[in-house]
Protein backbone atom coordinates (compact mmCIF):
# COMPACT_ATOMS: atom_id res chain seq x y z
CA UNK A 1 0.00 0.00 0.00
CA UNK A 2 3.01 2.35 0.60
CA UNK A 3 4.23 1.97 -2.96
CA UNK A 4 0.98 3.14 -4.58
CA UNK A 5 0.82 6.21 -2.31
CA UNK A 6 4.36 7.17 -3.23
CA UNK A 7 3.49 6.79 -6.89
CA UNK A 8 0.50 9.17 -6.51
CA UNK A 9 2.68 11.75 -4.75
CA UNK A 10 5.35 11.60 -7.43
CA UNK A 11 2.79 12.05 -10.25
CA UNK A 12 1.12 15.14 -8.52
CA UNK A 13 4.27 16.77 -7.10
CA UNK A 14 3.57 20.23 -8.71
CA UNK A 15 0.10 20.27 -7.24
CA UNK A 16 1.36 19.42 -3.81
CA UNK A 17 4.05 22.10 -3.98
CA UNK A 18 1.52 24.81 -4.93
CA UNK A 19 -0.80 23.72 -2.15
CA UNK A 20 2.02 23.82 0.38
CA UNK A 21 2.98 27.36 -0.67
CA UNK A 22 -0.63 28.52 -0.39
CA UNK A 23 -0.96 27.12 3.10
CA UNK A 24 2.28 28.75 4.17
CA UNK A 25 1.17 32.12 2.78
CA UNK A 26 -2.15 31.93 4.59
CA UNK A 27 -0.47 31.20 7.90
CA UNK A 28 2.01 34.00 7.37
CA UNK A 29 -0.77 36.50 6.52
CA UNK A 30 -2.67 35.65 9.63
CA UNK A 31 0.37 36.18 11.78
CA UNK A 32 1.40 39.45 10.10
CA UNK A 33 -2.19 40.75 10.07
CA UNK A 34 -2.30 40.36 13.78
CA UNK A 35 0.68 42.58 14.39
CA UNK A 36 0.94 44.92 11.29
CA UNK A 37 -1.70 47.79 10.79
CA UNK A 38 -2.16 50.03 7.68
CA UNK A 39 -2.12 53.88 8.05
CA UNK A 40 -5.84 54.10 7.26
CA UNK A 41 -6.67 51.44 9.78
CA UNK A 42 -4.39 53.11 12.25
CA UNK A 43 -6.27 56.40 11.82
CA UNK A 44 -9.59 54.61 12.23
CA UNK A 45 -8.35 52.89 15.36
CA UNK A 46 -7.14 56.23 16.79
CA UNK A 47 -9.21 59.11 18.29
CA UNK A 48 -12.26 60.31 16.18
CA UNK A 49 -11.85 63.45 14.02
CA UNK A 50 -13.71 66.69 14.76
CA UNK A 51 -17.28 66.53 13.38
CA UNK A 52 -18.08 68.39 10.15
CA UNK A 53 -21.10 70.55 9.20
CA UNK A 54 -24.28 69.73 7.27
CA UNK A 55 -24.76 72.69 4.96
CA UNK A 56 -26.99 74.04 2.23
CA UNK A 57 -26.25 76.79 -0.28
CA UNK A 58 -27.85 80.20 -0.14
CA UNK A 59 -30.23 80.43 -3.13
CA UNK A 60 -31.18 83.52 -5.12
CA UNK A 61 -34.46 83.59 -7.02
CA UNK A 62 -38.21 84.06 -6.68
CA UNK A 63 -39.97 82.43 -3.73
CA UNK A 64 -43.66 81.66 -3.59
CA UNK A 65 -46.15 79.82 -1.42
CA UNK A 66 -48.97 77.94 -3.13
CA UNK A 67 -52.12 75.90 -2.55
CA UNK A 68 -52.17 72.62 -4.45
CA UNK A 69 -55.44 70.91 -5.39
CA UNK A 70 -56.93 68.44 -7.83
CA UNK A 71 -59.59 69.76 -10.19
CA UNK A 72 -61.90 68.30 -12.82
CA UNK A 73 -61.56 69.86 -16.26
CA UNK A 74 -64.72 70.46 -18.30
CA UNK A 75 -67.64 72.77 -18.87
CA UNK A 76 -69.04 74.42 -15.75
CA UNK A 77 -72.24 73.73 -13.84
CA UNK A 78 -73.85 70.78 -15.69
CA UNK A 79 -77.67 70.68 -15.45
CA UNK A 80 -80.10 67.92 -16.42
CA UNK A 81 -82.98 69.39 -18.44
CA UNK A 82 -86.45 67.96 -17.74
CA UNK A 83 -89.59 69.27 -19.46
CA UNK A 84 -92.98 69.43 -17.68
CA UNK A 85 -95.43 67.86 -20.14
CA UNK A 86 -98.42 67.49 -17.81
CA UNK A 87 -100.40 70.24 -19.58
CA UNK A 88 -100.11 68.66 -23.02
CA UNK A 89 -103.45 67.35 -24.33
CA UNK A 90 -101.79 64.30 -25.91
CA UNK A 91 -98.57 62.33 -25.77
CA UNK A 92 -95.32 64.34 -25.41
CA UNK A 93 -93.79 63.31 -28.73
CA UNK A 94 -90.59 65.07 -29.75
CA UNK A 95 -91.37 66.60 -33.13
CA UNK A 96 -88.24 68.59 -33.92
CA UNK A 97 -85.57 71.14 -33.03
CA UNK A 98 -83.46 68.44 -31.34
CA UNK A 99 -80.09 70.14 -30.69
CA UNK A 100 -76.69 68.62 -31.43
CA UNK A 101 -74.01 68.24 -28.79
CA UNK A 102 -72.07 71.49 -28.60
CA UNK A 103 -75.07 73.66 -29.52
CA UNK A 104 -75.14 76.93 -27.58
CA UNK A 105 -78.43 77.92 -25.96
CA UNK A 106 -79.12 81.64 -25.62
CA UNK A 107 -82.17 83.62 -24.46
CA UNK A 108 -85.04 82.96 -26.91
CA UNK A 109 -83.38 79.79 -28.24
CA UNK A 110 -85.77 76.90 -28.82
CA UNK A 111 -84.24 74.02 -26.89
CA UNK A 112 -86.67 71.41 -28.21
CA UNK A 113 -90.00 71.01 -29.95
CA UNK A 114 -92.58 68.76 -28.28
CA UNK A 115 -95.95 68.01 -29.91
CA UNK A 116 -95.32 70.85 -32.33
CA UNK A 117 -94.80 73.37 -29.55
CA UNK A 118 -91.52 75.09 -28.64
CA UNK A 119 -89.56 74.94 -25.41
CA UNK A 120 -88.25 78.52 -25.21
CA UNK A 121 -85.07 79.25 -23.27
CA UNK A 122 -85.22 82.20 -20.83
CA UNK A 123 -82.81 83.44 -18.17
CA UNK A 124 -83.75 82.45 -14.61
CA UNK A 125 -82.84 80.31 -11.61
CA UNK A 126 -86.30 79.03 -10.67
CA UNK A 127 -87.60 76.13 -12.79
CA UNK A 128 -91.04 76.42 -14.37
CA UNK A 129 -93.28 74.47 -11.99
CA UNK A 130 -96.72 75.68 -13.12
CA UNK A 131 -98.42 77.41 -16.04
CA UNK A 132 -98.76 81.17 -15.69
CA UNK A 133 -102.31 82.39 -16.20
CA UNK A 134 -104.12 85.63 -15.48
CA UNK A 135 -104.44 86.27 -11.76
CA UNK A 136 -101.73 83.94 -10.42
CA UNK A 137 -98.96 85.46 -8.34
CA UNK A 138 -95.62 84.39 -6.92
CA UNK A 139 -91.84 84.46 -7.45
CA UNK A 140 -92.18 82.62 -10.77
CA UNK A 141 -94.24 85.54 -12.09
CA UNK A 142 -91.57 88.02 -10.99
CA UNK A 143 -88.93 85.87 -12.68
CA UNK A 144 -90.95 85.84 -15.91
CA UNK A 145 -91.28 89.62 -15.88
CA UNK A 146 -87.53 90.00 -15.26
CA UNK A 147 -86.76 87.59 -18.10
CA UNK A 148 -89.03 89.55 -20.44
CA UNK A 149 -87.28 92.77 -19.50
CA UNK A 150 -83.87 91.19 -20.23
CA UNK A 151 -84.92 90.38 -23.82
CA UNK A 152 -86.51 93.77 -24.44
CA UNK A 153 -90.18 92.99 -23.75
CA UNK A 154 -92.31 94.79 -21.15
CA UNK A 155 -94.34 92.41 -19.03
CA UNK A 156 -94.69 94.86 -16.17
CA UNK A 157 -92.76 95.66 -13.03
CA UNK A 158 -91.04 92.52 -11.64
CA UNK A 159 -91.79 93.85 -8.14
CA UNK A 160 -95.47 93.23 -8.92
CA UNK A 161 -95.71 89.45 -8.63
CA UNK A 162 -99.18 89.23 -10.25
CA UNK A 163 -99.68 87.85 -13.77
CA UNK A 164 -101.89 90.61 -15.17
CA UNK A 165 -103.06 91.71 -18.61
CA UNK A 166 -99.70 93.33 -19.38
CA UNK A 167 -97.87 90.10 -18.59
CA UNK A 168 -100.34 88.15 -20.74
CA UNK A 169 -99.72 90.54 -23.62
CA UNK A 170 -95.97 89.96 -23.26
CA UNK A 171 -96.54 86.21 -23.73
CA UNK A 172 -97.95 86.87 -27.18
CA UNK A 173 -94.95 89.04 -28.05
CA UNK A 174 -92.57 86.36 -26.69
CA UNK A 175 -93.95 83.69 -29.00
CA UNK A 176 -93.86 86.09 -31.93
CA UNK A 177 -90.12 86.58 -31.38
CA UNK A 178 -89.61 82.82 -31.08
CA UNK A 179 -91.47 82.30 -34.36
CA UNK A 180 -94.44 80.38 -32.97
CA UNK A 181 -98.09 81.29 -32.35
CA UNK A 182 -99.04 81.90 -28.74
CA UNK A 183 -100.76 78.99 -26.95
CA UNK A 184 -104.35 78.74 -28.19
CA UNK A 185 -107.20 79.22 -25.73
CA UNK A 186 -109.83 76.50 -25.44
CA UNK A 187 -113.04 76.53 -27.49
CA UNK A 188 -115.03 76.65 -24.27
CA UNK A 189 -113.24 79.86 -23.25
CA UNK A 190 -113.98 81.50 -26.59
CA UNK A 191 -117.64 80.38 -26.43
CA UNK A 192 -117.89 81.82 -22.91
CA UNK A 193 -116.65 85.18 -24.19
CA UNK A 194 -119.23 85.23 -27.00
CA UNK A 195 -122.06 84.27 -24.65
CA UNK A 196 -121.01 86.88 -22.08
CA UNK A 197 -120.90 89.62 -24.70
CA UNK A 198 -124.44 88.73 -25.83
CA UNK A 199 -125.67 88.81 -22.22
CA UNK A 200 -124.13 92.25 -21.73
CA UNK A 201 -125.84 93.63 -24.84
CA UNK A 202 -129.24 92.28 -23.71
CA UNK A 203 -128.77 93.71 -20.21
CA UNK A 204 -127.87 97.10 -21.67
CA UNK A 205 -131.14 97.19 -23.65
CA UNK A 206 -133.17 96.28 -20.57
CA UNK A 207 -131.51 99.09 -18.62
CA UNK A 208 -132.35 101.58 -21.38
CA UNK A 209 -136.04 100.58 -21.35
CA UNK A 210 -136.32 100.72 -17.55
CA UNK A 211 -134.52 104.05 -17.45
CA UNK A 212 -136.97 105.58 -19.93
CA UNK A 213 -139.94 104.34 -17.91
CA UNK A 214 -138.46 105.73 -14.70
CA UNK A 215 -137.81 109.14 -16.24
CA UNK A 216 -141.38 109.28 -17.49
CA UNK A 217 -142.85 108.25 -14.16
CA UNK A 218 -140.75 110.73 -12.27
CA UNK A 219 -141.59 113.71 -14.57
CA UNK A 220 -145.51 113.58 -14.03
CA UNK A 221 -148.10 115.11 -16.46
CA UNK A 222 -146.89 117.14 -19.36
CA UNK A 223 -148.13 120.68 -20.15
CA UNK A 224 -150.19 119.30 -23.02
CA UNK A 225 -151.83 116.76 -20.73
CA UNK A 226 -152.67 119.51 -18.26
CA UNK A 227 -154.04 121.77 -21.03
CA UNK A 228 -156.12 118.91 -22.32
CA UNK A 229 -157.56 118.37 -18.82
CA UNK A 230 -158.29 122.12 -18.47
CA UNK A 231 -160.10 122.05 -21.79
CA UNK A 232 -162.17 119.07 -20.64
CA UNK A 233 -163.21 120.96 -17.48
CA UNK A 234 -164.18 124.07 -19.50
CA UNK A 235 -166.17 122.02 -22.02
CA UNK A 236 -168.08 120.22 -19.25
CA UNK A 237 -168.87 123.59 -17.62
CA UNK A 238 -170.26 125.03 -20.88
CA UNK A 239 -172.41 121.99 -21.49
CA UNK A 240 -173.87 122.27 -17.99
CA UNK A 241 -174.54 125.99 -18.34
CA UNK A 242 -176.29 125.51 -21.69
CA UNK A 243 -178.49 122.74 -20.30
CA UNK A 244 -179.54 124.86 -17.35
CA UNK A 245 -180.29 127.85 -19.59
CA UNK A 246 -182.38 125.87 -22.03
CA UNK A 247 -184.40 124.19 -19.30
CA UNK A 248 -183.20 120.72 -19.84
CA UNK A 249 -184.60 118.02 -17.64
CA UNK A 250 -183.21 117.58 -14.17
CA UNK A 251 -181.77 114.21 -15.17
CA UNK A 252 -179.86 115.75 -18.02
CA UNK A 253 -178.55 118.57 -15.90
CA UNK A 254 -177.50 116.07 -13.20
CA UNK A 255 -175.52 114.05 -15.76
CA UNK A 256 -173.72 117.17 -16.93
CA UNK A 257 -172.91 118.15 -13.35
CA UNK A 258 -171.33 114.67 -12.80
CA UNK A 259 -169.28 115.01 -16.01
CA UNK A 260 -167.97 118.40 -14.86
CA UNK A 261 -166.99 116.97 -11.44
CA UNK A 262 -165.11 114.10 -13.12
CA UNK A 263 -163.23 116.50 -15.41
CA UNK A 264 -162.16 118.59 -12.42
CA UNK A 265 -161.02 115.49 -10.51
CA UNK A 266 -158.85 114.35 -13.42
CA UNK A 267 -157.36 117.79 -13.74
CA UNK A 268 -156.58 117.89 -10.03
CA UNK A 269 -154.80 114.53 -10.24
CA UNK A 270 -152.37 115.97 -12.76
CA UNK A 271 -151.08 118.39 -10.12
CA UNK A 272 -150.28 115.59 -7.59
CA UNK A 273 -146.50 114.51 -7.34
CA UNK A 274 -145.96 111.24 -9.34
CA UNK A 275 -145.04 107.91 -7.63
CA UNK A 276 -141.95 106.56 -9.51
CA UNK A 277 -140.92 103.96 -6.93
CA UNK A 278 -142.02 101.00 -9.02
CA UNK A 279 -140.20 102.27 -12.11
CA UNK A 280 -137.14 102.96 -9.98
CA UNK A 281 -137.12 99.39 -8.66
CA UNK A 282 -137.35 98.05 -12.20
CA UNK A 283 -134.42 100.24 -13.26
CA UNK A 284 -132.28 99.15 -10.28
CA UNK A 285 -132.87 95.48 -11.07
CA UNK A 286 -131.95 95.99 -14.73
CA UNK A 287 -128.71 97.76 -13.74
CA UNK A 288 -127.70 94.94 -11.38
CA UNK A 289 -128.21 92.42 -14.15
CA UNK A 290 -126.02 94.53 -16.44
CA UNK A 291 -123.24 94.74 -13.82
CA UNK A 292 -123.29 90.97 -13.37
CA UNK A 293 -123.17 90.42 -17.11
CA UNK A 294 -120.15 92.69 -17.42
CA UNK A 295 -118.33 90.86 -14.59
CA UNK A 296 -119.03 87.55 -16.29
CA UNK A 297 -117.61 88.95 -19.52
CA UNK A 298 -114.45 90.19 -17.79
CA UNK A 299 -113.85 86.77 -16.24
CA UNK A 300 -114.47 85.07 -19.55
CA UNK A 301 -112.04 87.42 -21.28
CA UNK A 302 -109.41 86.81 -18.57
CA UNK A 303 -109.70 83.06 -19.09
CA UNK A 304 -109.18 83.65 -22.80
CA UNK A 305 -106.00 85.76 -22.34
CA UNK A 306 -102.64 84.32 -23.53
CA UNK A 307 -100.91 82.17 -20.92
CA UNK A 308 -97.48 80.56 -20.54
CA UNK A 309 -97.53 76.74 -20.23
CA UNK A 310 -94.92 75.32 -17.87
CA UNK A 311 -93.80 72.86 -20.54
CA UNK A 312 -93.03 75.55 -23.11
CA UNK A 313 -90.38 77.50 -21.20
CA UNK A 314 -86.95 76.44 -19.92
CA UNK A 315 -85.30 78.73 -17.37
CA UNK A 316 -81.50 78.44 -17.25
CA UNK A 317 -79.09 80.50 -15.18
CA UNK A 318 -75.84 81.94 -16.49
CA UNK A 319 -76.78 81.91 -20.18
CA UNK A 320 -75.42 81.04 -22.69
CA UNK A 321 -75.34 77.31 -22.06
CA UNK A 322 -73.75 74.47 -24.01
CA UNK A 323 -75.51 71.19 -24.84
CA UNK A 324 -73.34 68.37 -23.47
CA UNK A 325 -75.56 65.39 -24.22
CA UNK A 326 -79.00 64.74 -25.72
CA UNK A 327 -81.33 61.93 -24.70
CA UNK A 328 -84.46 63.16 -26.52
CA UNK A 329 -85.05 61.61 -29.94
CA UNK A 330 -87.25 62.94 -32.69
CA UNK A 331 -90.41 60.88 -33.04
CA UNK A 332 -90.04 59.32 -29.61
CA UNK A 333 -91.97 60.09 -26.44
CA UNK A 334 -90.18 62.48 -24.12
CA UNK A 335 -89.40 60.80 -20.81
CA UNK A 336 -87.06 61.83 -18.02
CA UNK A 337 -84.03 63.95 -18.89
CA UNK A 338 -84.23 65.55 -22.33
CA UNK A 339 -80.63 66.76 -22.40
CA UNK A 340 -77.75 67.89 -20.23
CA UNK A 341 -76.43 71.41 -20.55
CA UNK A 342 -73.52 73.17 -18.94
CA UNK A 343 -71.92 76.57 -18.91
CA UNK A 344 -70.54 77.58 -22.26
CA UNK A 345 -67.18 78.38 -20.70
CA UNK A 346 -64.56 75.80 -19.74
CA UNK A 347 -63.73 75.51 -16.07
CA UNK A 348 -61.73 73.62 -13.50
CA UNK A 349 -63.48 72.68 -10.28
CA UNK A 350 -62.05 71.15 -7.13
CA UNK A 351 -62.11 71.42 -3.37
CA UNK A 352 -59.64 72.31 -0.63
CA UNK A 353 -59.76 72.52 3.17
CA UNK A 354 -61.14 75.75 4.59
CA UNK A 355 -57.70 76.80 5.86
CA UNK A 356 -56.29 76.66 2.32
CA UNK A 357 -59.41 78.15 0.74
CA UNK A 358 -59.14 81.29 2.84
CA UNK A 359 -55.75 81.95 1.24
CA UNK A 360 -57.15 81.72 -2.29
CA UNK A 361 -58.55 84.94 -3.76
CA UNK A 362 -60.93 85.46 -6.66
CA UNK A 363 -59.13 86.54 -9.86
CA UNK A 364 -55.91 85.00 -8.52
CA UNK A 365 -53.60 83.28 -10.99
CA UNK A 366 -52.94 79.54 -11.08
CA UNK A 367 -50.92 76.96 -13.01
CA UNK A 368 -52.40 73.68 -14.26
CA UNK A 369 -50.03 70.72 -14.72
CA UNK A 370 -50.96 68.80 -17.87
CA UNK A 371 -50.35 65.07 -18.42
CA UNK A 372 -47.71 65.72 -21.10
CA UNK A 373 -45.58 67.72 -18.68
CA UNK A 374 -46.60 71.13 -19.98
CA UNK A 375 -48.62 73.69 -18.02
CA UNK A 376 -51.69 75.82 -18.60
CA UNK A 377 -52.46 79.18 -17.02
CA UNK A 378 -55.77 79.64 -15.21
CA UNK A 379 -57.63 82.26 -13.16
CA UNK A 380 -59.67 81.69 -9.99
CA UNK A 381 -63.32 82.57 -10.69
CA UNK A 382 -64.95 81.69 -7.37
CA UNK A 383 -64.28 80.34 -3.88
CA UNK A 384 -67.45 78.84 -2.37
CA UNK A 385 -67.66 77.89 1.34
CA UNK A 386 -68.86 74.45 2.38
CA UNK A 387 -72.42 74.00 3.60
CA UNK A 388 -71.36 73.41 7.20
CA UNK A 389 -68.30 73.84 9.37
CA UNK A 390 -65.51 71.45 8.49
CA UNK A 391 -66.69 70.91 4.90
CA UNK A 392 -64.22 71.45 2.11
CA UNK A 393 -64.59 74.63 0.07
CA UNK A 394 -65.10 74.59 -3.69
CA UNK A 395 -62.67 76.47 -5.91
CA UNK A 396 -63.44 77.04 -9.60
CA UNK A 397 -61.02 78.36 -12.17
CA UNK A 398 -61.20 79.50 -15.78
CA UNK A 399 -58.39 78.05 -17.91
CA UNK A 400 -56.63 80.09 -20.55
CA UNK A 401 -57.51 79.43 -24.18
CA UNK A 402 -57.08 75.77 -25.09
CA UNK A 403 -56.83 74.16 -28.48
CA UNK A 404 -59.46 71.78 -29.81
CA UNK A 405 -56.99 68.94 -29.39
CA UNK A 406 -56.36 69.89 -25.76
CA UNK A 407 -60.09 70.12 -25.12
CA UNK A 408 -60.60 66.63 -26.51
CA UNK A 409 -57.71 65.20 -24.48
CA UNK A 410 -58.33 67.02 -21.21
CA UNK A 411 -62.10 67.10 -20.89
CA UNK A 412 -63.20 65.00 -17.93
CA UNK A 413 -59.66 64.59 -16.55
CA UNK A 414 -58.64 65.34 -13.00
CA UNK A 415 -55.62 67.66 -13.08
CA UNK A 416 -53.16 69.07 -10.56
CA UNK A 417 -53.55 72.81 -9.99
CA UNK A 418 -51.09 75.06 -8.19
CA UNK A 419 -52.38 78.39 -6.91
CA UNK A 420 -49.73 80.85 -5.65
CA UNK A 421 -51.08 82.57 -2.56
CA UNK A 422 -47.97 84.63 -1.71
CA UNK A 423 -44.80 85.52 -3.62
CA UNK A 424 -41.71 87.69 -3.33
CA UNK A 425 -41.35 90.75 -5.47
CA UNK A 426 -38.73 89.34 -7.80
CA UNK A 427 -35.55 87.41 -6.93
CA UNK A 428 -34.49 87.22 -3.28
CA UNK A 429 -31.92 85.39 -1.13
CA UNK A 430 -33.45 82.41 0.63
CA UNK A 431 -32.21 79.58 2.83
CA UNK A 432 -33.75 76.43 4.33
CA UNK A 433 -35.82 77.09 7.44
CA UNK A 434 -33.43 74.78 9.34
CA UNK A 435 -30.60 77.30 8.78
CA UNK A 436 -32.21 79.90 11.04
CA UNK A 437 -31.14 80.15 14.66
CA UNK A 438 -32.11 82.60 17.37
CA UNK A 439 -29.60 85.05 18.81
CA UNK A 440 -29.45 86.14 22.46
CA UNK A 441 -31.80 89.02 21.75
CA UNK A 442 -34.23 86.89 19.77
CA UNK A 443 -32.85 88.06 16.42
CA UNK A 444 -32.73 85.64 13.47
CA UNK A 445 -29.32 84.62 12.20
CA UNK A 446 -27.56 82.09 9.98
CA UNK A 447 -24.14 80.50 10.35
CA UNK A 448 -21.97 80.71 7.21
CA UNK A 449 -19.19 78.09 6.77
CA UNK A 450 -15.73 79.00 5.44
CA UNK A 451 -13.51 76.12 4.30
CA UNK A 452 -14.36 72.46 3.90
CA UNK A 453 -17.56 71.89 5.86
CA UNK A 454 -16.70 68.19 6.15
CA UNK A 455 -13.59 68.96 8.16
CA UNK A 456 -14.61 70.22 11.55
CA UNK A 457 -11.03 71.20 12.37
CA UNK A 458 -10.15 73.28 9.32
CA UNK A 459 -13.60 74.78 8.64
CA UNK A 460 -14.69 77.97 10.40
CA UNK A 461 -18.04 79.73 10.69
CA UNK A 462 -19.35 83.24 11.06
CA UNK A 463 -22.80 84.36 12.13
CA UNK A 464 -24.87 86.76 10.03
CA UNK A 465 -27.93 88.46 11.53
CA UNK A 466 -30.82 88.50 9.02
CA UNK A 467 -34.35 89.73 8.58
CA UNK A 468 -36.78 87.11 7.33
CA UNK A 469 -39.52 87.48 4.77
CA UNK A 470 -41.82 85.04 2.97
CA UNK A 471 -41.66 81.41 4.03
CA UNK A 472 -42.61 78.82 1.43
CA UNK A 473 -41.90 75.18 0.66
CA UNK A 474 -39.39 74.77 3.49
CA UNK A 475 -37.40 77.89 2.55
CA UNK A 476 -37.44 81.42 3.91
CA UNK A 477 -36.49 84.76 2.43
CA UNK A 478 -33.53 86.41 4.24
CA UNK A 479 -31.96 89.87 4.10
CA UNK A 480 -28.54 90.38 5.84
CA UNK A 481 -28.61 93.01 8.58
CA UNK A 482 -25.28 92.45 10.31
CA UNK A 483 -22.68 90.67 8.19
CA UNK A 484 -22.43 89.62 4.57
CA UNK A 485 -24.46 86.97 2.80
CA UNK A 486 -24.33 86.06 -0.88
CA UNK A 487 -25.72 83.54 -3.29
CA UNK A 488 -23.81 80.25 -3.04
CA UNK A 489 -22.63 80.74 0.55
CA UNK A 490 -22.93 77.57 2.60
CA UNK A 491 -25.08 77.88 5.69
CA UNK A 492 -25.24 75.35 8.51
CA UNK A 493 -28.43 73.30 8.68
CA UNK A 494 -27.08 70.57 11.01
CA UNK A 495 -23.92 69.01 12.53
Amino acid sequence: MVAPVRAIIRRNRPLWIVSAVAVASLVTGLVVGRFVVSPTDAAALGSPPAPGYVTAPVEYGPLSNEVTMRADFGYADPVDVKIDTTDLPGQPIVTGRVPEVGTQLNPLSVALEVAGRPVIVLPGDLPAYRSLRFGVSGPDVSQFKSAMRSIGLDAGDPENAVFDEQAASAVKALYAQAGYPAPAVSEDAEAAVRSSRSAVASAERAVATASSAYDKARAGATAAEKQEADNAVASAQRALDAAVASGETEARVADLRDALALAKTKRAQLDVAPDASSAQTDLRSAQEQLDQAREDLARAQERALPYLPAGEVLYLSALPRRVDSVEAQRGAELKGTAMTVSGAALSLSGSVPESDARLVKKDGKAVVDLPDGSTLDATVTSVTPGQKAGDRWTVTLAPAAVTDQQLTELRGQNLRVRIPVAATDGDVLHVPLAALTAGPGGEDRVEVVTGDPRDGQSASTRRVVVETGLSASGAVEVRPVDGELSKGDLVVVGR
